[in-house]
């Protein structure tokens, strides 16, 4: 069985390349005017697949805040450079948020979904309040995650932001509840074969909520927005309207948007739509 793609288009606009510039500091170590700054590959862990990009805006400070981004692929595939399109998208319409574009280990014969993917958003949030000083940024930061990455930042957000260090979550087309009768009978693909790869053969009711963000989630958790299809075969409209009921019986600030008539992703105006509501909720949020 094939696992879950991201099929996710995410900009339609030429993007202009960047330079990669230098801090200035001065002889002091005080922090001067800064200018941008790329570092690509940052390793946060001993794995090949434990890497992330930053992007530091120019004249951040202290208050600079931080949007993570996970990539989709069903957990078992899937890159950083997929969330290229949101880099471009945040640099042009956030141009005072720092970017971290993360990688993680994916699913493979040695490797299980959890928790080594939890752990290592646990690892690059560990990694970047490290170097708060060194990078200039605060230690408050959101998540921005599309399908597969979109369920780890909501259950990262939901059942491990322990310190309130972030302070939105954005799922666009993620599984939040895998004890969903509508998600695990997908005719679409093998739903029990999916998460026995996953996570392993002896699965219990309690593991599923344990994993599931619907089931997680508590009237502590950060803002979210949601983004989801209609007509999406691989994951039901039952996953966001269940996660949006349940934020609303806890009184958590969300937002929720259901496109009828699109699928595990979308372009034209329904993605101009998205990215307006999505840029919105950064600004009320976290900037």
């Amino acid at each position: 069985m094939k696992p879950i793609k991201s099929i996710i288009i995410l900009l339609l606009i030429a993007v202009s390349s960047y330079s990669c510039t230098s801090d200035t500091t001065s002889d002091t170590n005080e922090f001067t005017d800064l200018e941008a700054l790329i570092k690509t590959d940052v390793s946060y862990g001993n794995h090949e697949s434990q890497t992330y990009d930053i992007y530091l805006p120019e004249h951040r400070d202290i208050d600079t805040k931080t949007l993570i981004l996970v990539h989709g692929g069903g957990w078992t595939s899937g890159d950083k450079n997929d969330m290229n399109g949101f880099v471009a998208l945040i640099q042009k319409d956030l141009p005072n948020t720092a970017i971290v574009n993360m990688n993680y280990r994916l699913v493979d014969e040695s490797t299980e979904a959890y928790p080594t993917q939890i752990n290592d958003i646990s690892a690059v949030i560990n990694h970047l309040n490290a170097n708060l000083d060194a990078y200039q940024i605060s230690d408050d930061f959101g998540f921005i995650g599309t399908s597969a990455g979109a369920h780890l930042a909501l259950l990262w957000s939901y059942a491990f932001n322990e310190n309130e260090l972030i302070k939105m979550v954005c799922s666009i087309v993620g599984p939040t509840n895998f004890t969903d009768p509508a998600y695990l009978e997908n005719l679409n693909f093998n739903t029990a074969s999916l998460l026995e790869n996953l996570y392993g053969i002896d699965l219990t009711t309690e593991f599923l909520e344990t994993v599931s963000p619907y089931h997680q989630v508590t009237a502590a958790a950060p803002p979210t927005v949601l983004f989801y299809g209609g007509k999406d075969p691989l994951v039901p409209t039952s996953q966001g309207d269940q996660l949006q009921h349940k934020l609303q019986e806890l009184g958590i600030m969300h937002e929720y948007t259901l496109y009828p008539e699109a699928g595990h992703g979308w372009a034209g105006l329904e993605l101009l739509d998205t990215w307006s509501k999505l840029k919105s909720f950064i600004e009320a949020h976290l900037d």
